[in-house]
């Protein structure tokens, strides 16, 4: 039995950065929103950076590689897309940056990442930054490697190295940085924590932290632990799961909702031939959501939008349709050149699902993500 579900302006596949752009910034335009997702989309396992070009000027790349998303979305359109996700925060904890100015940040394992808006959080670590730098490590935390983290950087020229603080574990043996993120929102563990980092540090460190200030309020567990520190403090992403990937994706879901958005998560989607309408099984019901357009961004290979068959084909697995492109392996690296090619009048594609985009040569994943599915938006609500 085929449950009906309703009807709306727009229903949106995926809850990842470009589904959850698309659908918010729809809702806030006064559109009748709904969003299908299996789960969180890959917000959780992403540093949560707006990463648009790692080099060069987008206007410049755009002329070059008329193939790609930003030339569909225009070097405007990049930029009101940055805009429009600042205003998804309060003063407090927020995003800084703007286009054509990277923030050059460390990454888990030292490795350096050119990224347009970060979290207020993380903006301390710029290495175009002289002073040295203190990596702190977690034993509890054994996805955050600071001696090796440390050692990169001091590879590339950069004053670091690390020291390492025992935390008040509650008898666990381990932890992730998410769940550790929670007991960062506590005034009690984060005093306890700074009682035992203070004396390890020099005078002139600044002290880079795994992501893990707190998940409820971070911008008062990074601003209390520098009162307490006396230091500048920013985080370095971690490994999977991602704090700072958590407070993204609550605040474009957050951004969805106030506009009175619909986020259904454990709906798979079903292939339909039917024009103007997704069905979904939910609870163990299938139901047609009837809709005058309809968001694809269930991204790609790495999101399992995309698959490659045993038989060597590529297919799109939520609605059935067409992907372009190629797969290869070179000596040192899988290559995916692959994207979407609706043939309908009523899909949209967003974020990692268009072809044209490579996200590793060009550093650019988030920022696809985040201005196409603010572009779509727009030209459905046009």
């Amino acid at each position: 039995m085929i449950r009906d579900a309703g009807r709306y302006d727009a229903v949106v596949i995926g809850a990842g950065v470009a589904g959850l752009t698309a659908a918010a910034h729809l809702a806030q335009r006064g559109a009748s929103v709904c969003v299908l997702a299996r789960g969180v989309g890959c917000t959780h396992l992403a540093p949560a950076t707006i990463d648009v070009l790692a080099d060069g000027d987008l206007a410049t790349f755009v002329n070059a590689h008329p193939e790609h998303p930003y030339a569909g979305v225009g070097v405007d359109g990049v930029a009101a897309a940055l805009d429009w996700l600042r205003n998804c925060f309060d003063d407090g904890y927020r995003y800084v940056g703007e286009l054509g100015t990277n923030h050059v940040l460390p990454g888990p394992l030292g490795a350096v990442r050119h990224s347009a808006l970060v979290p207020v959080t993380m903006a301390a670590g710029a290495l175009g930054d002289a002073a040295p730098i203190c990596v702190v490590g977690l034993p509890a935390l054994r996805d955050f490697p600071a001696g090796l983290c440390a050692a990169n950087l001091a590879a590339r020229g950069h004053e670091a190295r690390a020291v390492s603080v025992d935390l008040d574990d509650r008898g666990r043996a381990e932890t992730n940085a998410v769940t550790l993120a929670r007991r960062f929102d506590e005034p009690a563990f984060r005093a306890d924590f700074a009682v035992r980092l203070r004396p390890l540090l020099r005078d002139d460190e600044r002290v880079g932290m795994p992501a893990v200030l707190g998940l409820r309020d971070p911008h008062s567990a990074w601003t209390d632990l520098q009162e307490r520190l006396e230091h500048p403090v920013f985080e370095v992403p971690t490994l999977p799961p991602s704090a700072p990937g958590v407070r993204l994706f609550n605040a474009l879901r957050d951004a969805l909702r106030a506009a009175r958005g619909t986020l259904t998560m454990g709906a798979h989607v079903i292939p339909t031939t039917r024009a103007g309408a997704v069905r979904a099984r939910v609870s163990g019901h299938d139901r047609d959501y009837e809709s005058r357009a309809i968001v694809l961004a269930t991204g790609g290979l790495a999101s399992g939008g995309i698959e490659l068959t045993a038989a060597g084909d590529l297919r799109e697995t939520a609605l059935g349709l067409d992907v372009a492109g190629e797969v290869r392996v070179e000596p040192d690296a899988f290559v995916a050149r692959v994207g979407v090619t609706t043939g309908r009048d009523d899909v949209y594609v967003a974020g990692a699902a268009l072809p044209g985009a490579d996200a590793r040569r060009d550093g650019c994943g988030e920022g696809v993500a985040l201005s196409t599915g603010h572009r779509v938006a727009g030209l459905i609500a046009a």
